[in-house]
């Protein structure tokens, strides 16, 4: 089955260029120019991925992101003119999985698009379900429970967790994480994986300011608490 990629923004240049390019590798693409349509044509056919524009008429890319994440996973990566640092980490706070500053290469873009497919598809070899204190943890389902309650997380966070919840106590630099949640191509944003934790912790902690799961060994990185 061909994945299947929404792209939304409101030049209908960019549109074209890239609907073309990404029908030539082989991708079905669903193309769109403002966010309430976007929004609409997500939650009647939701895509495997979305190339989604920062600036927008209506309701802003950053906004879609924001509403997405309170229900769902689909990978996301937001095109934008804003190369600041802070912009971009604004984007990663809202859920983004990556980020491509215009004017962009189609290859690289496809490069990205490809990366963020297979860090969000892959499927763990080890135990399908994990279940550590009050989490439950499906490692090929690509689905989180706590206390019975099912919390949604980005592909990033969810990969973030199942590397930590897979061997509770063994702490992670932000390095290693970095590279193996998102790759090597990250790793010259090594903190950039602290939004990603910091987003995390508000979904899975009772208290994210005194975390038990994931917790901090200042100095090195991040590690999985033991029995609670």
């Amino acid at each position: 089955m061909e994945t299947k990629i929404l792209i939304v923004d409101d030049e209908p240049e960019i549109i074209n260029l890239i609907r073309d390019y990404l029908h030539n590798e082989g991708y079905q693409t669903m193309t769109v120019g403002d966010g309430q349509a976007a929004l609409r044509m997500i939650e009647a056919d939701p895509p495997d991925l979305i190339i989604l524009d920062w600036m927008l008429p209506g309701i802003s890319g950053l906004e879609i992101c924001r509403r997405l994440r309170l229900t769902s996973s689909i990978p996301i990566i937001m095109l934008t003119a804003k190369s600041e640092e802070g912009d971009r980490v604004l984007g990663l706070e809202l859920g983004a999985d990556d980020y491509v500053v215009k004017p962009f290469g189609l290859r690289e873009l496809l490069a990205r698009i490809r990366t963020v497919l297979r860090r969000t598809s892959g499927r763990p070899e080890e135990n399908d379900v994990i279940i550590h204190n009050e989490l439950k943890v499906d490692l090929k389902g690509h689905r989180v429970w706590k206390k019975e309650v099912e919390i949604t997380l980005t592909p990033t966070e969810f990969k973030i967790l199942s590397l930590l919840v897979s061997r509770p106590g063994v702490t992670y630099s932000r390095l290693q994480l970095l590279n193996l949640a998102m790759g090597e191509e990250y790793l010259y944003y090594e903190r950039s994986i602290d939004t990603h934790i910091f987003n995390l912790r508000k979904k899975i902690e009772d208290d994210p300011s005194n975390p038990q799961y994931v917790q901090t060994v200042f100095g090195v990185g991040y590690r999985m608490g033991e029995a609670l």
